[in-house]
């Protein structure tokens, strides 16, 4: 299924293939988005996703796909695995100084040197395959253009769904 932005906002021109978006809905609440139709509810609270937990996700997601052929080269295609990411944000630097990422497999049918071998081509793996890593660790230019652009509707409020007397 493919989307696009509706039409609250005109589209713009610098929208394709790899573009996301958020809408707002409420008071530090959005929806994530992107072009495939995954939607991703941003904000705090139960059935949110904070910001740093999505960072955290794009990390150990992109860790896994790296990772995910030299792994079923060793381990067989289907293998399982769950990778965690571990880090908290500095409250007084408002960043994480350190995420860890911990990668759980099953090694038992594999020797100890066939094990630290494979540990050793992840770890190549993620490092030559991710792009989210490899942006976190040389960080990009980020622009923050402020456009105009006249919305279609409002978000509706408690005040406009309160009955009417």
């Amino acid at each position: 299924m493919s989307t696009a932005p509706d039409d609250t906002f005109p589209i713009p021109s610098r929208v394709r293939e790899g573009s996301v978006w958020v809408d707002r809905t409420g008071r530090r609440e959005l929806i994530g988005r992107t072009a495939s139709g995954v939607e991703i509810p941003i904000g705090q609270g139960e059935g949110r996703v904070t910001p740093g937990e999505l960072l955290k996700l794009a990390l150990i997601g992109c860790a896994g796909m790296s990772s995910d052929f030299t792994i079923s080269r060793r381990l067989g295609e289907d293998f399982p695995m769950r990778i965690y990411a571990h880090g908290v944000s500095d409250e007084r630097t408002n960043r994480y100084e350190t995420i860890d990422e911990q990668i759980q497999l099953d090694l038992s049918e594999v020797s100890e040197d066939e094990a630290e071998q494979l540990r050793r081509l992840i770890r190549s793996a993620i490092g030559v395959g991710c792009t989210v890593e490899r942006t976190l660790a040389e960080p990009p230019e980020i622009g923050h253009q402020i456009d105009h652009a006249p919305a279609s509707r409002r978000l509706a409020t408690a005040a406009d769904e309160a009955p009417q007397a």
